[in-house]
């Protein structure tokens, strides 16, 4: 299968092939099965194209198929400091309290003419302060926020979805008015993953606990994210659910895979990382570690790679100048006991080959009575411009530390290039901004609520303040504007000066 994509005066026409279904040896550790739910479609996707690349905002967790967090801020010289532009406080919900936590990544979204319209003839639940760039956040306090995100005023009445809300929404890259939740904790019914119609604000579709997965922890940190016609959505019950999407909400299940590692039968299952896409290729890590590519096409599995441990953070994705995808990705600390070792990896994300590993000593941590694994939860930051050749990423309680330390890897071969000591352990993803001179500069916060912005090239930190209660969530970032969630009942949007 062959897709041509081009610019509008048809030169340097690039053909996108499809990746073969070819299981590599690897693939055999896996004992999955294929329920096919509606035989009338082959389940081909009909593009092999990314399709947010041409996104008017973050549309699903860091903003592409690739989970590569394309969209960068742009800043003006030497940044110097972080200020708050404004707070929103969300209600608040029992144990949970409000705000947003981990993953918990905004969308943001610039509305063409068209859907501004059309929400203005239905939706019931648009507020005078509506307008054409929106955020929509999920939140702990069981209810799907709208902000103006201009002046963060509610921009529509918040949608009350029952259970809290931990991982990242997703709205359709259509922008055909579907916007995608996932429940992130066990509680009242209706209990699942839902599709809600914006035009209308309704939840248009509902799935609830699966009697037929392996695992009977339905839930749904993952962020849900489109490939062709379909939509793909992983459950930390051991299942993948394959939709095809039509726009209002509306979803119709095509297939779901189900696996269980083969010589691992007790392992604890499910996914809670965003899946990564690649042409026709889908990647996960699961709770116990396990790497598994996945053919979208027909759900097979290509193969395996054991990293060890659970795996929460988001594979990423990114080409060399053959168009050759690598992937990376790094574990946790947690289901071998309170002492090991995070394996940050590049892999061949073709056949799953190791090409570097950086191994990290880290350490599980009790605070009180609530226990935080060691290693890494974040998604990391690829670098660009005067920083290309570098990935970065939080490490949570390494070398004995009871925090995080930032650090910078060299894509080639692992290597660290520098580490920063944090103030806290640290769960939220980075993001770039970048100044006319192509240098980068990094902010990310960490779970004491503290923002970090920092040099990407010396490591050097420029800032550092608490500004927040706790950022587990990830940020969404807009020219020098930066928005993100933090635990408690805010979420807020900054800029950097």
């Amino acid at each position: 299968m062959g897709l041509k994509k081009g610019d509008n005066d048809n030169s340097d026409i690039q053909v996108i092939t499809a990746l073969p279904d070819q299981p590599m040896p690897s693939a055999g550790e896996i004992d999955y099965t294929v329920e096919i739910a509606d035989s009338t479609s082959s389940g081909e996707l009909s593009t092999l194209e990314n399709l947010y690349d041409n996104a008017t905002g973050w549309f699903t967790f860091r903003g592409s198929a690739h989970r590569d967090a394309p969209i960068a801020g742009k800043v003006k010289g030497t940044p110097s400091k972080i200020v708050c532009d404004w707070t929103f406080r969300t209600d608040m919900k029992g144990d949970w309290g409000g705000g947003s936590g981990w993953n918990g990544q905004p969308v943001y979204v610039e509305w063409h003419d068209t859907m501004l319209t059309k929400f203005r003839q239905t939706s019931p639940g648009l507020t005078p302060q509506f307008g054409k760039r929106e955020l929509i956040v999920g939140s702990l306090a069981g209810k799907v926020y709208f902000l103006n995100f201009d002046n963060g005023e509610a921009s529509r009445q918040p949608i009350d979805v029952v259970n809290p809300v931990k991982g990242s929404v997703s709205l359709d890259p259509a922008m055909n008015g579907s916007l995608y939740v996932g429940h992130g904790f066990p509680g009242p019914e209706p209990f699942g993953h839902l599709a809600i119609n914006l035009c209308d604000h309704t939840i248009a579709y509902y799935f609830g606990r699966d009697k037929k997965a392996y695992r009977g922890w339905s839930t749904y940190d993952s962020s849900p994210v489109a490939a062709g016609q379909f939509l793909f959505w992983p459950g930390e019950n051991g299942s993948i659910y394959k939709y095809t999407r039509s726009g209002n909400g509306q979803l119709k299940m095509h297939s779901i895979l189900r696996y269980r590692v083969k010589d691992a039968p007790n392992s604890v299952l499910g996914t809670e990382n965003s899946m990564c896409i690649f042409r026709n290729y889908g990647y996960i890590g699961d709770n116990n570690g396990h790497i598994i590519c996945i053919n979208l096409n027909n759900m097979h599995v290509i193969w395996h790679y054991d990293n060890h441990d659970d795996t929460d953070g988001s594979i990423v994705c990114e080409t060399d100048d053959t168009d050759h995808p690598f992937i990376y990705t790094a574990n946790e600390i947690d289901v071998r006991g309170d002492t090991g070792t995070c394996h940050f990896v590049k892999l061949d994300a073709l056949n799953g080959q190791k090409v570097w590993e950086q191994k990290i000593p880290c350490t599980k941590r009790m605070i009180g009575k609530k226990h935080f694994d060691g290693g890494l939860y974040c998604t990391p930051l690829i670098g660009h411009g005067n920083c290309e050749g570098m990935i970065f990423a939080s490490i949570c309680q390494p070398n004995d530390s009871k925090n995080a330390d930032f650090i910078a890897f060299s894509k080639q071969t692992g290597q660290i290039i520098y580490r920063i000591p944090m103030d806290f352990f640290a769960w939220s993803s980075p993001v770039a901004f970048y100044n006319e001179r192509q240098e980068l500069f990094i902010v990310v916060g960490d779970s004491s609520g503290r923002l970090y912005l920092i040099n990407g090239k010396s490591g050097d930190v420029i800032f550092k303040e608490v500004l927040g209660d706790n950022f587990e969530s990830s940020p969404i970032v807009k020219d020098n504007m930066f928005a993100v969630g933090s635990r408690g009942n805010r979420i807020m949007r900054f800029h950097v000066e």
